[in-house]
């Protein structure tokens, strides 16, 4: 637990003021993310709140205040009954768990919403006695309700099974969303009714006329719609082509990056952090000197409220240092700054466009001293070695780096490209002192003596201790030479070895001092030796996929050794390395296995709720007629993607999933109506404007819910994608649902009777 561990610590320091913190010492705290996890559960709590509050007044104001609170009961039993089975698991109340429930806040209502409906239509139609009603409108609706809220959690379930870094990320969504529904269907069948029984019965106390479908207002507009397409041949086939064209023209956006894709939107941070690589070689001095202009400037941004800088030691390790090991960040040469920025409520900007409006000015004052400054943000998801990756595989070291070098100053000239560099040290140079053992042989000195004095004289030797009386501990005397002393070459062949005679020789009369390059790290990934080239993006369309797709227009560039290829992999290694090749990594790899789990789990779930409907209706086409409603949601999720400039992510991808399951609801209480009034010998076209006027209210209720739920996350920067599928999803498949699936169900039924009657 951060915020308790993080609250002790605190707690401890201030403990220790009076007795080992000296009181010209000032302690400042510079990161505590107890206290960021602490903010944010108060405010998703606080957004639970108002979307369970907003859900109860938009069902009181179409049922009345009876039946919202009817409705508003449901939801704090399932929810306890969630919160129980996550403390029975070991599932914290973190960042996640709390979005699961704020994302099956709208849903969970639904099940509870169509009982309470159909009792409240049962008992204003008066045909039964107010008990006999009740159960009537319960065995109407309790079936098909228990078939459509197994589709809807067989369409988030699958989700669980996503792998990889964002596998544990994610599952506590899909787990508690499917716990939550379960338990609201219990609520649905047990308690509501009850609920409803008592409070419905005493609220439609009055004598007046029966309740008449075709008197209301709902049938008669919706009779008024679909009445012409059931009639007139021309027109349901245009209003079908004219969907279809829709459909298309909204995917049509992803291929014109009208709406583009990417992981996971940039969160909103209080912090990020400036990387500093010098030339290899550079003096720490030097280094802290640049580190220390660059702070100058950070100090004078509105939003900064401090940063720390760490010159040739490595900084505290987060969540970007676990991969990109900051930790090992030691060199002379290397240093980090760590900023600090407002609160996210007292600055007007987010982090992401706070950080890249820095970006291009810090890397100007980098380049006058020839320092790569990179930005680097806290990632939204798992973190990786940086956005871009490319990495060279081939059987030659050297062309290896070659080619490298080649796709690296391709990464410098790409538009929207930034932060380019790669995983190989620039040239140093190298002194080697290599003994000249004739000389040395004829002065009597020994190779290990001059060895060992050279060493000694550069980093020094441990000689013996000295005892203090302030002090508890012996304090190490080390013997080394002065920094003056030993700062070029020519001091260092001035250094004297004693001869057994007693002479003292300088090192020059004893050696030969050559000058070469110095060698180079080499990574390795698996076993296979592998040259890095990284890069980030921050341009228009700040997503890896497009960056890659741009920089491989101009791969064909690159100049390789004849007789071999230049292969591009995009999700495993070269099996062998006797041909070049470059893979990509970074975040496009998360994406990747993402996407492609997502996918996968969204065939499982139409798979699922192709079988779940057919063993209900026992019928192999129904089912197709059902799932129409699942493309159309398409229409809404890209169109509000398009008007709110939002990146279509992993999250916007969770939502269509989830929408799948709850657009084949509303197809299951559609359909399940017309079969009741077939069987009631009611002709096929008055039924289907029966059960679209009956069925419209509680699914657009079902659908206002979902939609009132989302809009309470749709200003959180990781979770807005969820949001704008769930709202533009429901809100177009909800109005197209209720006009086609019908429609289409008529044009097959009546197809079926014409067959039937011709034999």
């Amino acid at each position: 637990d951060a915020m308790t561990i993080a609250d002790k610590v605190l707690t401890m320091v201030d403990g220790l003021r009076p007795t080992l913190i000296p009181g010209d010492v000032h302690v400042t705290v510079t990161r505590n993310y107890g206290e960021t996890a602490a903010e944010k559960v108060l405010e998703l709590l606080f957004h639970l709140i108002v979307a369970i509050g907003a859900v109860t007044i938009v069902v009181g104001l179409a049922m009345g205040w009876r039946g919202g609170l009817v409705v508003f009961l449901s939801v704090p039993i399932s929810f306890a009954l969630t919160l129980f089975v996550y403390y029975m698991y070991g599932y914290t109340l973190n960042r996640i768990t709390l979005f699961a429930l704020i994302f099956v806040t709208g849903i969970v209502v639904d099940d509870s919403i169509i009982v309470a409906e159909n009792m409240e239509r049962h008992f204003k139609m008066k045909k039964l006695p107010f008990a006999q009603a009740a159960i009537a409108a319960i065995n109407e609706v309790g079936n098909p309700t228990i078939l459509a809220t197994l589709t809807v959690i067989a369409a988030v379930l699958p989700m669980v099974f996503v792998s990889g870094l964002m596998g544990p990320y994610m599952s506590p969504m899909p787990i508690g969303a499917s716990l939550a529904m379960m338990f609201s269907l219990f609520v649905a069948l047990v308690i509501t009714p009850y609920l409803a029984y008592r409070l419905l019965k005493v609220h439609d106390t009055d004598d007046g006329a029966a309740y008449r479908l075709e008197d209301t207002f709902v049938y008669r507009a919706y009779s008024a719609t679909i009445e012409p397409l059931l009639d007139r041949r021309i027109l349901r086939w245009g209003f079908l082509l004219g969907t279809t064209i829709l459909l298309l023209g909204s995917i049509s956006l992803f291929y014109f990056k009208v709406v583009t894709v990417k992981m996971l939107p940039f969160d909103n941070k209080s912090e990020f952090q400036v990387v500093v690589d010098m030339p290899e070689g550079t003096t720490l001095e030097r280094t802290q000197a640049v580190v220390s202009e660059l702070g100058l400037y950070l100090a004078q941004q509105p939003e900064v409220t401090h940063y720390q800088t760490y010159a040739g030691t490595a900084s505290p390790v987060n969540l970007n240092g676990l991969v990109r090991h900051y930790d090992m960040r030691g060199a002379p040469h290397q240093a980090d700054i760590q900023v600090n920025l407002l609160p996210k409520d007292e600055r007007d900007e987010q982090s992401h466009p706070i950080a890249k409006r820095m970006r291009h000015p810090l890397k100007e004052m980098g380049d006058r001293y020839g320092a790569n400054v990179k930005i680097a943000e806290v990632p939204p998801g798992p973190p990786v070695l940086s956005t871009l990756v490319a990495e060279i595989y081939g059987p030659d070291l050297q062309t290896q780096r070659s080619i490298a070098r080649q796709v690296m100053d391709i990464f410098r000239t790409t538009e929207g490209v930034v932060d380019v560099d790669w995983a190989v040290e620039d040239d140093q140079r190298k002194y080697v002192f290599e003994v000249d053992r004739e000389k040395a042989m004829l002065a009597g000195v020994p190779a290990e003596q001059i060895s060992r004095t050279l060493a000694i004289a550069l980093g020094g030797s441990d000689v013996s201790t000295l005892r203090l009386p302030d002090e508890q501990t012996p304090v190490g005397i080390q013997i080394r030479l002065g920094e003056e002393l030993r700062s070029s070459v020519r001091d260092l062949e001035q250094v004297h070895v004693q001869a057994p005679d007693g002479e003292m020789i300088p090192l020059a009369n004893l050696v030969r001092v050559g000058e070469t390059t110095g060698d180079k790290n080499i990574s390795r990934k698996n076993q296979r030796r592998v040259v890095y080239v990284t890069g980030d993006v921050a341009g228009e369309l700040e997503s890896p996929v497009y960056a890659m797709m741009n920089i491989e227009e101009r791969l064909g560039e690159v100049d390789v050794p004849s007789g071999y290829g230049f292969e591009i992999l995009y999700t495993d290694q070269p099996f062998l390395e006797t041909d070049y090749s470059l893979k990509w990594d970074g975040e496009w790899r998360i994406t990747y296995k993402v996407f492609r789990d997502l996918g996968i789990a969204f065939a499982v779930v139409l798979v699922i709720i192709y079988l779940l409907i057919v063993g209900w209706f026992q019928n192999l086409t129904t089912p197709f007629v059902m799932m129409v409603a699942i493309p159309l949601s398409l229409i809404g999720i890209v169109a509000g993607h398009w008007l709110l400039g939002a990146f279509f992510t992993a999250t916007s991808m969770i939502g269509f999933i989830a929408l799948a399951g709850i657009m084949v609801r509303n197809s299951v209480l559609l359909i399940d109506f017309i079969n009741l009034r077939l069987s009631d010998e009611v002709p096929l076209r008055q039924a289907v404007i029966e059960a679209g006027a009956v069925r419209t209210r509680p699914i657009l209720l079902t659908a206002g819910t979902v939609v009132i739920g989302a809009f309470i996350i749709l200003f959180d920067p990781i979770f807005q994608g969820l949001a704008i599928s769930l709202m533009g999803g429901a809100i177009a498949s909800t109005a197209l649902t209720l006009i086609i699936v019908p429609l289409i169900f008529f044009m097959v039924e009546r197809k079926k009777l014409e067959t039937r009657s011709a034999s």
